[in-house]
């Protein structure tokens, strides 16, 4: 009887079935195909079924045939209809579905070659087709009671049935139990009973092991209670094969995570821990090579492998028992051992819900960090206890401190020794678990509780223990023993944590670091590579114990004798890293010591020792260069600024070199006082932990205490500040100023208002001075001189700057007393007074915007007037806060009067010659459109697009300037607004018609713009608009078609590079193909060139191109250099634009890098003379360097480089001894005359022997033994007879292999003729060598006459 007629018999019984629920199935997991993927069978092919095992399965084998006939039909058909008839009624079952279950199987598997998938496939094709004949639904429900009742026959049957016929049940159990409801599932308990029965089979294989604990799984995870499950699952974790217990270890995770906190919960945590302990005493009892101890050591790892999960889920109770096991384990030291119980470790501190046994763990912690820190335990083992140690340590003392402050010096101990080792990634994380523990498990409590210990007790005879800090402390300070001189620059950052950490109480227990901290310093700079790190960890103990105890430690040693000991190193240190510092230590210590430096470097000074004196005056410098950092949120600022202020009043009025130090510190201390008031955050990313202390100490009662005491002391500041800014002729970084105008902004009314007016009577003298002056100029006396820093125009240009300074503490009355006395400023003839008096209306607008509406007709009315070109820039800053106000006003009419009014100006400003004044004036045109476009501020798009309508009309000008200018700023727009683009595509065929015009100036600005629109736009609409583009690029006059030629081959290339070469190549017109080809052709070629490039090369440039900052640069876009403009699109390209190849980036970066090179030797020789930027006479440095570079022209036409040419214009070619050149001797010329020449006397001696030595290409050429008569050479009288040698060739030295080849291959050929003339006589030589060269001679003359035959 036929295995597969059994099958079709028992499948009948589904014919009765009428309808059934489930939902969909779905997709089946990989992890289920790869475990019926193990064995194979032939009964869907229609041959003989095989076991797994590989023995054939005999189809008339009467124990098989029975056990398929046993399929009880009646039992059958009522189960079933039982258990869908409950599943309706109870309205348990999930939703209907419409996908065939056993088709969706056999969709998925049919196509498979596998055999255990085909019988697999057999069994479900079988079941559908009885379903299907029986008009019945095919659900998961019905292949459930199907199988269940098939699987109970089975297994009901005497004997222990053949696993083959098992596994397809247990499959199909597996994948429909996820869609029978739980109220199916647990109907008379026959699917649990089934799945138990199956997995006390002996002979089940570990695929159907695997589906039965699916199945098994499913079933305790929806109710079902059962007593001796989990001493199933705790078996399968100890099972042979790994899938099976990977699956049993994350079964028992997820019955642990589901039954947390019941009394099964407890019940499983206990059999697990009474597991792990009994295989671990087996293996531990048992004999070393007994069998029984193998097996409970293999056993003990199983164990271990599972606890990794579902340790950190146990209860309390029994975590403590299994970490006492664990100790057990770690003392054998084995790796293969520790590396799972640490990972359990981990995993159980790293469970924020695990419930911890704090003792257990760090005495377990105690023992991995004593056992896993030897010389000789591998670096993964060393690696993982590290890490072990910081997150356990710091999750324990989060739970019970006490316990863990008492074990932290040994786990200190463990760590420094694993720094000690070679592994570098186990010093990382040794090193990074340090700086944790520092920071987390060093609390406040425990440094009061050392710090009073000390002060209570006599140190000289104290017996008591040391403190638990001092320990830490002391483990800390071994770091920087030479044993581990190897790993400083890890260590330097363990003692910076542990000063951070520490503070001010670091000076109890850091001296001694501290000390040999600065020993350090002494070693040589070839032993000791970290002096960086250490200057930055000495930094850190400054910060922490303030520069009062760290100078009590590491002294300056000002009063040695001499002055190469005095530690200058620490100066940079105390720059950088005071910071809370008390003033009265600088007012009574620092400035004492600047008196006995200044007073012992006068003492040098008259002894006649200058270079001592000096010395001493940089230290006296280094000295009060203190002060700002001293003044770094202070703590003693009300007690002590008074007398600080008379001092720095004292040493402005005598110590001009300290006036700029001194004006920072009052900046420093003013701003931050303010910013505290005024609850300005600070950046605490980028603070220091010592800055994070100071600033902490100040809120905003002190501040304001701080900004009184400062306030006190303003007006005898500002009256010495005042004083000094007029009588001094400069002020370097504006030091002066910015003092003053912080000054002012604290200051009283009343103290301002005084020195202000003080200020405009000095102005106005100074003005009638100066009127009088010019009276008298025009009448012929030139009376002021304005390179005097005391003439009245000077004068008058500092007192406005004073007046700037003034500002911040003046209000709205005092501010138009300002704006008075600037009207007939602003109309001055001098360029100087108009400039300044531009820059103090600039910042009166920028300051109050209600300053602008109430004299905004009085404004309007003086930027009418004409500025010189000196204050245009200021002016542009004026006319910024104008155009920008108008915007805001509703009144459109009115908007658009004072727009187009000065409007012009700022665009004709594109062309200024100064770049200053060029560079703001696209600024304000760009913040213009912001303030149009600002919608907080009443803007939108609508008025931005109406701005740039107003730009575009300025291109109806008459002026090819302003053409030009309009051009610029409509590229300039469109560059910064991507709503814009549309509106310049617009402007296209206006771009071309300008094109045609023979006019540089507007070709050079319209390029530019198409530039910035194939740069700035999408592809979309390059697409659009590229035959337009393409064609009128290609329309050139002929007189200025060869100008722009390299500009319109980079427009090409870039659209080549966005809209890809057949995309250009079906809109270029037919006669400009070959350019076409050309760029490509020249393209592939760079890119072969250069893809031989090294990785590391081209990783380099991609790190240096991404980084590239997308910025306007009008010089590189509108520049008709065709160097500059080869690279400008790279400059401006955004992120989007970037389709470049690595190959041509390349080579434009190695380019560019040769420009740079080329530019910065020549940038000394060339003046820019385009048209547009004509040479600016008032500027020294350009006109200095006009007259250099056509003074080295003069030279260079002038040098005897240059070819000669003789009275028919023949070119004349010198043999050996080039001829002397003639000099025209003028009886008119000078000594000037004669400074170029190659003989005049100024001629550098280099220079010399540079040109003698490239006359013949050697520095000897051995002419004075040459015969005038015949060939050969002569003996002089008095010179040494006449000899020959090969001078040494540079390329010998040179980097590149075939350089050195070619140096290699001349020299070889001297040694070989000297070969072969050894031996032989003077006579024979020269008589060998005239036969060759005679032989040479007529074979080249018989072919010369071969040729012409």
């Amino acid at each position: 009887m036929d295995i597969r007629v059994s099958i079709l018999l028992i499948l009948n019984v589904f014919g009765e079935v009428t309808t059934a629920f489930s939902v969909s199935l779905p997709p089946t997991s990989v992890f289920f195909c790869s475990l019926i993927n193990l064995q194979a069978n032939k009964l869907h092919q229609g041959s003989s079924p095989t076991l797994y095992s590989g023995q054939k399965l005999d189809e008339h084998d009467p124990l098989l045939l029975l056990r398929l006939s046993l399929l009880g039909l009646n039992n059958l058909r009522r189960c079933l209809l039982n258990l869908v008839m409950e599943d309706i009624e109870t309205n348990m079952c999930l939703t209907p579905v419409t996908e065939d279950f056993g088709e969706f199987m056999l969709s998925r598997l049919s196509q498979s070659k596998r055999p255990d998938h085909k019988h697999l496939c057999a069994v479900i094709e079988e079941l559908s087709k009885t379903l299907t004949e029986g008009n019945h639904s095919r659900t998961p429900v019905a292949y459930f009671a199907a199988t269940c009742s098939s699987l109970d026959s089975l297994l009901s049957a005497d004997g222990e049935p053949p696993v083959e016929v098992i596994q397809p049940h247990v499959v199909i159990l597996s994948l429909v139990f996820p869609k029978v409801s739980a109220g199916v599932l647990k109907r008379n308990g026959l699917a649990l009973r089934l799945v138990l029965s199956v997995l006390r089979l002996r002979s089940a294989t570990p695929e159907c092991l695997v589906s039965a604990l699916k199945c098994f799984v499913h079933l305790l995870t929806t109710g079902n209670e059962v007593s001796e499950s989990y001493n199933i699952l705790l078996n399968f974790v100890t099972h042979s094969d790994g899938k099976v217990r990977k699956l049993a270890s994350s079964c028992l995770r997820d019955v642990l995570v589901k039954s947390s906190g019941t009394k099964a919960w407890q019940s499983l945590s206990g059999t697990i821990a009474e597991l792990f302990r009994k295989y671990l005493d087996l293996a531990h009892k048992s004999e070393v090579r007994s069998a029984e101890g193998a097996k409970g050591a293999q056993q003990v790892l199983y164990i271990l492998s599972a606890l990794k999960e579902c340790l950190a889920l146990m209860s309390k109770k029994h975590i403590a028992t299994v970490i006492d096991g664990f100790k057990i384990l770690l003392i054998t030291r084995d790796a293969f051992i520790a590396r799972p119980v640490i990972d359990s470790l981990n995993a159980l501190c790293l469970n924020p819900t695990s419930e911890v046994p704090v003792e257990a763990l760090v005495e377990v912690l105690y023992h991995a960090g004593v056992l896993f820190s030897a010389p000789e335990t591998s670096a993964d083992a060393m690696t993982s206890t590290a890490r072990l140690l910081k997150v356990g340590m710091m999750r324990a003392f989060s739970l019970n401190r006490d316990i863990c402050v008492v074990k932290l010096p040994s786990v200190f101990n463990g760590l420094k020794d694993i720094i000690a080792s070679e592994h570098e990634e186990a010093i990382f994380a040794a090193t990074d678990a340090l700086k944790s523990l520092i920071n987390s498990c060093i609390d406040e409590t425990l440094v009061r509780e050392s710090v009073n210990g000390i002060r209570n007790s006599n140190l000289d005879a104290r017996k008591s223990s040391p403190t638990v800090i001092e320990k830490l402390c002391a483990t800390v300070e071994s770091l920087l023993d030479y044993k581990y001189h190897a790993v400083w620059d890890m260590a330097f950052q363990v003692v910076s944590t542990m000063f951070d950490k520490l503070g001010e109480d670091a000076s109890y227990f850091m001296r001694k670091t501290l000390e040999d901290l600065s020993d350090m310093k002494d070693l040589p700079d070839e032993d000791f590579p970290y002096t960086k790190q250490l200057h930055e960890c000495v930094g850190s103990g400054l910060g922490a114990m303030g520069p009062e105890t760290f100078l009590n430690i590491v002294r300056l040693n000002l009063e040695a004798s001499d002055l190469s000991e005095v530690n200058v190193w620490l100066f940079p240190i105390l720059k950088q890293y005071t910071v809370g510092g008390r003033l009265s230590f600088f007012t009574e210590y620092i400035s004492r010591m600047i008196e006995t430096m200044s007073q012992k470097a006068q003492q040098l000074k008259l002894q006649g020792l200058t270079a001592a004196s000096r010395s001493v005056d940089s230290l006296v410098y280094s000295l009060w260069a203190l002060l700002p950092s001293f003044c770094n949120y202070p703590v003693d600022t009300v007690e002590s600024f008074p007398d600080l202020g008379r001092i720095l009043c004292g040493a402005l009025q005598s110590q001009a070199e300290t006036r700029g130090v001194i004006c920072t510190s009052l900046n420093i201390l003013i701003q931050q006082n303010k910013e505290v008031v005024e609850g300005k955050e600070m950046p605490v990313n980028d603070a220091s932990p010592a800055m994070v202390r100071a600033r902490a100490r100040y809120n905003s009662d002190i501040a304001a205490a701080n900004l009184k005491v400062l306030r006190s002391c303003a007006p005898k500041l500002l009256d010495v500040l005042s004083r000094i800014f007029l009588e001094s002729g400069k002020d370097d970084g504006g030091s002066l100023q910015s003092a003053i105008g912080n000054l002012a902004s604290i200051a009283e009314k009343k103290t301002v208002s005084k020195l202000l007016f003080k200020t405009l009577r000095e102005l106005l003298e100074a003005t009638k001075t100066a009127i009088a002056q010019d009276e008298s100029s025009v009448s012929g006396m030139d009376v002021d001189n304005t390179a005097d820093k005391n003439s009245s125009s000077n004068l008058r240009a500092r007192l406005f700057d004073l007046l700037v300074s003034l500002l911040p503490g003046l209000d709205g009355q005092e501010v138009d007393t300002v704006f008075s006395s600037l009207k007939p400023a602003m109309q001055d003839p001098k360029g100087q007074i108009q400039k300044k008096a531009y820059k103090v209306l600039s910042v009166i607008l920028k300051s109050s915007d209600g300053f602008v509406s109430k004299n905004l007709e009085e404004l309007l009315e003086l930027m009418h007037n004409i500025c010189h070109v000196s204050a245009k820039r200021h002016k542009l800053d004026c006319l910024y806060f104008l155009l920008a106000h108008a915007s805001r006003t509703d009144d459109l009419k009115a908007r658009k009067d004072i727009v187009s009014s000065f409007l012009p100006e700022v665009i004709l400003a594109l062309k200024e010659v100064n770049k200053k004044t060029r560079s703001r004036a696209y600024d304000v045109l760009v913040q213009i459109g912001h303030a149009y476009a600002d919608e907080e501020n009443g803007g939108d798009n609508e008025k931005l697009h109406g701005y740039f309508n107003m730009v575009v009309g300025c291109l109806a000008g008459e002026k090819p300037q302003m053409i030009s200018a309009a051009v610029k700023g409509v590229a300039r727009l469109t560059y910064e607004f991507s709503d814009l683009i549309a509106s310049a595509y617009n402007l296209l065929p206006s771009t071309f018609l300008l094109l045609q015009r023979k006019n540089k100036e507007i070709t050079k600005a319209n390029l530019g713009l198409l530039k910035v629109l194939v740069a700035k736009s999408p592809v979309e609409g390059l697409h659009a608009n590229l035959k337009s583009m393409v064609e009128g690029l290609l329309k050139w006059p002929e007189g200025t078609k060869n100008l722009f030629k390299a500009k319109v081959r980079l427009l090409l290339e870039m659209l080549i590079k966005k809209c890809g070469t057949e995309a250009v190549k079906s809109v270029m017109p037919e006669e400009h193909m070959k350019l076409l080809t050309n760029i490509r052709k020249v393209k592939e070629r760079k890119e072969r060139k250069y893809a031989a490039a090294s990785e590391m090369s081209r990783s380099q440039h991609s790190k240096e191109t991404s980084s590239k900052v997308s910025r306007w640069n009008d010089t590189k876009i509108f520049s008709d250099f065709d160097d500059e403009d080869e690279d400008s699109d790279g400059d401006y390209m955004d992120g989007e634009t970037h389709g470049r190849s690595k190959a041509s980036s390349l080579l434009k970066s190695k380019a560019s890098a040769l420009r740079s090179k080329k530019n910065q030797r020549q940038s000394h020789l060339e003046v820019n003379e385009s048209d547009d930027e004509p040479l600016d006479l008032m500027d020294r440095y350009k006109t200095r360097s006009a007259l250099r570079s056509s003074e080295l022209r003069k030279r260079k036409a002038d040098s005897d480089e240059e070819a000669e040419f003789d009275e028919e214009g023949r070119l004349i070619i010198h043999e050996g001894e080039r001829g002397k050149r003639k000099e025209i001797s003028d009886p008119d010329s000078d000594a000037k005359s004669s400074k170029g020449s190659r003989f005049s006397a100024n001629t550098s001696k280099k220079n010399q022997k540079r040109m003698k030595t490239s006359e013949s290409g050697y520095a000897y050429t051995g002419k004075e033994y040459a015969s005038k008569k015949a060939s050969g050479d002569l003996k002089r009288k008095d010179k040494l007879e006449p000899y020959a040698y090969w001078p040494l060739d540079r390329k010998m030295m040179s980097r590149r292999p075939d350089q050195r080849a070619v140096a290699v291959r001349g020299m070889s050929s001297v040694v070989k003729l000297t070969k072969r003339l050894e031996g032989k006589s003077t006579a024979e030589a020269l008589a060998a060598t005239k036969f060759k060269k005679f032989k040479r001679s007529g074979q080249k003359k018989s072919a010369g006459k071969k040729k012409s035959k």
